[in-house]
């Protein structure tokens, strides 16, 4: 009996850990720091800052289970899936990684080892097929001689992408950064199924599959192509679980291992689509993975960076449900078969289920809306069109403005016999394109990044002034020897109490001070294991050598402390109030103010605002310690500490407790009781996207500050309306309520105005081919009340056109309105356009009543005196 794909993942896992390796958990599908990147894309994205020697790990071997996402950017898979038997959207990667440890002859054992002994994966030998680097001697022979494999079975690949180094055997993280020859083994389905070797003219056929790929980080690639050679060299292999699931369980195609047929039976069941072989059931299955996943890791749908690739993916499945009859909302309803078939790899996403699944559902229901209005759109201009097909502009704006797909656009035309100009959209998506990659903050140089080899030690958490050592000095990026007066500069010391930016407090501030020399430090932020002072030297030099006294701006860094301790006790209180769900998406905390992002699928109540406020200054009152500890992660999570979104913990953390109510990963600095806080106020509640709320709050002195604030403002109130603040809100409900009573009367005096301008109006209207047709420009009328206007003079003429016009304030309000009788002849949207555009406006509306604005007054007369001869030649 074959393996379940959670049996495969979970055995290439312990492999590796009996190889010395350390099982490392999948980093989230957003990057960490990694501006480079839209979505992980590969299990050694996590160890980016490893290879790159500006991180080091308590390990020099790891192994992963990597969950990826490509759907953005370079890595495109989304228009494939679902169409063929292998493209993915979301995918795990399996992978080992060697941190200049072993390099290419215990990879290639290793790879072996687990494809072909009887203990692991028992693939039979003469169905693997490896590919090397044309010029990689050292891997050809390791594969022939070490490993046996015939000659004819091992390939070599040259630069087949029509430049040096461009090869598919042949990888690089980027334009610049880590690179080298890498080795790919290929798995031979048999003869029964068309396709070539590697290399060959039928390579693309589905007989021979790549399962692994096996990299050897052997340079370091600069903006100029000078290749360098790395000091450590090292490995990173990839194995989609999904490919190597299908070769284990005997299948073709990935679509058809266990995972995803449970999957495409939990999508038919929420869809009612009896089809099995479907092709939109195999996109749905595929989508639910990373709109979970992502949603999960933080990512909400937006129109912009990875909420946009998001919510594209979302609407992509949704309208796949609707092309296999889904009438209902339905993708929410398979976040939970998604969470069982993942088995150990969903654990994090149960956790998260209630926000997952209200973010979609929230999403799929606005969809509908959007659907609703464009078809809205859509047949307002189909209506207008000229000849048998609708320009790409158009369909541009409908896919653009509404999420409409090009797609439905063309289906919709199709039953009315129409034709959509695609060549017009694709030029008008390309335009879209080339802005995005414009305006994109997505590539970087990883030549220009600040090496710092050395490595700075913290010593803030119970010091603000120390002396250190200057062990490294930058000027624009570049390293330098000395500095003077008046340079901007980086400043690396041995030691520092200056805190670097991390884990949502920002970086302190204060002076570094020598015998002649004073460095002004403006912020402090983390460069690998070097602690960066940034700042501008004010007086004399700096060498590196100098002794220099650091002393970190005291009360500045005593407000971020409080603000960085509430935060903490706002979080747990958050979920005691809201519920479980609850979890960090980001957060700021600096010396005035501290800002958290949460997930929650609705703007909280004023009461729940207020218990939460209430619940963290009981808690101040209690006058907690605040307790830190150095305990192995594993440790830590078995206590119920809870880690932050988007932190990278090492294998040792630094738990935080307050009492016995809060307890939290956390490398900040902190207030050493809870009662320092003194006070914790919110200032405001409000949403950043679907499914994330914000709240900002204010600690200590600020919180008093704003509470005086406040009160002096009721003084102030209650002297403006003549009351104490015993009877204030009496008084202000009163005064209220009378406004109100004006407005109503005034409102009944304009309706009554109205009513007498219709009726002297009418008598204005002249016959028309049997029709009445009144045209006026009002004065001193407010232009809301045209459409009143408008519909008594309906009322009294009975059968008729009606077009009105007023100026205010230099801008010109008009309306057409059309009885039905005459609208399948006249149509006051088409009226009303033709009037906008003469008067340097634009506006539309229904058959029977449409409305428009304009800035040129001074056309107004001309283009009403036209109306009579248009209206005439359409009766």
């Amino acid at each position: 009996m074959s393996k379940s794909t959670a049996e495969i993942r979970q055995a290439f896992l312990d492999f590796f850990n009996s190889k010395g390796h350390k099982v490392v958990t999948s980093s989230s599908l957003v990057p960490n720091n990694d501006p480079t990147l839209l979505f992980t894309n590969a299990g050694m994205n996590q160890f980016k800052d490893v290879f790159l020697g500006q991180e080091k790990r308590d390990y020099s071997r790891a192994t992963t289970s990597q969950r990826c996402v490509r759907a953005g950017g370079k890595h495109n898979d989304l228009e494939n899936v679902g169409y063929t038997a292998r493209h993915h959207t979301f995918f795990e990667m399996l992978g080992n990684f060697s941190f200049g440890d072993y390099f290419k002859k215990e990879a290639i054992a290793f790879a072996w080892e687990l494809l072909t002994s009887e203990q692991w994966f028992k693939l039979p030998k003469e169905r693997l097929w490896v590919t090397v680097y044309e010029t990689d001697d050292e891997a050809y022979d390791i594969w022939a001689k070490d490993i046996g494999i015939p000659h004819e079975r091992i390939i070599r690949i040259g630069d087949n992408k029509g430049s040096a180094y461009a090869s598919d055997n042949f990888w690089q993280m980027g334009d610049t950064g880590p690179c080298g020859p890498c080795s790919e083994i290929f798995y031979d389905h048999g003869d029964h199924i068309w396709g070539g070797p590697p290399g060959s003219p039928e390579e693309d056929g589905d007989r021979y599959i790549e399962i692994w790929n096996i990299v050897f980080m052997q340079f370091n690639r600069q903006a100029d192509g000078t290749m360098l050679p790395l000091p450590k060299p090292s490995v990173d292999t990839g194995m989609g679980l999904e490919r190597i699931s299908a070769v284990l369980q005997h299948v073709n195609s990935n679509y058809e291992i266990d995972l995803f047929q449970k999957l495409i039976q939990a999508v038919a069941k929420v869809t009612g689509a009896t089809d099995l072989n479907n092709k939109s059931l195999r996109v749905i299955a595929d989508h639910i993975r990373s709109c979970a996943f992502l949603i999960a890791d933080g990512v909400v749908p937006s129109n912009e960076n990875r909420g946009y690739v998001l919510r594209r993916i979302i609407r992509r499945a949704i309208r796949h449900g609707n092309m296999l009859g889904a009438k209902d909302a339905f993708f929410y309803k398979l976040v939970a078969p998604l969470i069982e078939v993942m088995g150990a790899a969903g654990e994090e996403l149960a956790r998260q289920q209630v926000q997952v699944e209200n973010i979609l559902k929230s999403e799929e229901e606005q969809f509908a809306k959007t659907l609703e209005r464009g078809l809205a759109l859509l047949d307002e201009e189909l209506t207008k069109l000229q000849g048998d097909t609708l320009d790409g502009e158009t369909v541009f704006r409908l896919y653009d403005t509404f999420g409409f797909p090009a797609d439905l656009t063309a289906d919709v035309c199709r039953e009315r016999d129409l034709k959509i100009d695609e060549a017009g959209f694709e030029k008008a998506m390309e335009q879209q394109r080339q802005r995005a990659r414009e305006a994109s903050g997505f590539g970087a140089d990883y030549s220009n990044v600040i090496r710092i080899d050395a490595a700075s030690s913290f010593k803030g958490y119970d010091q603000l002034d120390l002396n250190a050592t200057v062990k490294a000095l930058y000027v624009a990026g570049e390293a330098v020897d000395e500095i003077s007066a008046d340079q901007d500069a980086v400043v690396v010391l041995d030691v520092t109490p200056f805190y670097g930016e991390s884990g949502g407090q920002v970086g302190d501030t204060g002076l570094l001070k020598g015998k002649n020399a004073e460095f002004n430090v403006q912020d402090t932020q983390k460069y690998g294991q070097a602690i960066g002072h940034i700042g501008k030297l004010t007086t004399g030099q700096i060498r590196i050598g100098d002794r220099l006294e650091a002393e970190v701006d005291a009360a500045r860094r005593e407000r971020i402390r409080l603000n960085h301790s509430a935060t903490h006790l706002m979080h747990e209180a958050l979920r005691q109030v809201l519920g479980e769900h609850v979890a960090q998406k980001g957060s700021l905390v600096n010396d005035k103010y501290l800002r958290f992002d949460f997930s929650h699928f609705e703007a909280m109540k004023p009461e729940e605002i207020r218990r939460v406020e209430n619940i963290v200054n009981a808690q101040i009152r209690r006058n907690w310690p605040v307790e830190t500890e150095v305990m192995d992660l594993d440790v830590a999570k078995s206590r119920g500490a809870r880690a932050l979104f988007g932190e990278k913990y090492d294998q040792r953390v630094r738990v935080l407790t307050m009492g016995d109510f809060s307890v939290e990963l956390c490398g900040g600095t902190h207030a050493a009781r809870t009662g320092d806080i003194g006070l914790f106020r919110i200032l405001a509640e409000s949403g950043t996207a679907a499914g994330v709320r914000r709240i900002e709050a204010i600690t200590g002195e600020a919180a008093l500050a704003q509470v005086n604030a406040q009160s002096s403002q009721l003084l102030d109130l209650a002297q403006l309306v003549k009351a104490n603040s015993s009877n204030l809100n009496d008084k202000v409900r009163g005064l209220v309520d009378h406004v109100r009573a004006l407005e109503k009367e005034l409102q009944q005096l304009r309706d009554q105005q109205a009513a007498q301008e219709s009726a002297s109006l009418s008598s204005n209207a002249r016959d028309v081919k049997g029709a009445k047709l009144l045209i006026s420009e009002m004065s001193n009328i407010e232009p809301k009340m045209l459409r009143t206007m408008v519909d008594d003079l309906k009322n009294q003429l009975g059968s008729a056109v009606i077009v009105l016009a007023t100026v205010a304030e230099g801008k010109v309000s008009l309306i057409a309105g059309v009885t039905k009788d005459l609208t399948d002849r006249v149509k006051a949207g088409e009226l009303i356009a033709e009037l906008a555009q003469q008067v340097g406006g634009k506006g539309g509306g229904r058959p029977d009543m449409a409305q428009a604005g304009g800035t040129d007054a001074g056309a107004l007369k001309s283009a009403l005196a036209g109306v009579e001869a248009w209206v005439s030649s359409r009766l």
